[in-house]
């Protein structure tokens, strides 16, 4: 599944953006390109319970 995080924009952030997804599934797979603020995650996890891991860490996916 993909995301698009408008404020993921440094190393930083794809560092707080994983952590925040490998809490749902610590077996996720991520891969996040702050230049186009795409994340592909590899996830057993619903993306509802993804989509609110981001969230709550301040990466909503728009």
């Amino acid at each position: 599944m993909q995301f698009h995080i408008e404020n993921m924009t440094c190393g930083g952030c794809v560092r707080s953006v994983t952590k925040a997804i490998q809490s749902v599934d610590p077996a996720a797979e991520v891969s996040a390109d702050p230049g186009t603020h795409k994340v592909d995650v590899k996830s057993v996890a619903p993306r509802e319970r993804l989509t609110a891991a981001l969230t709550e860490v301040g990466y909503a996916p728009a």
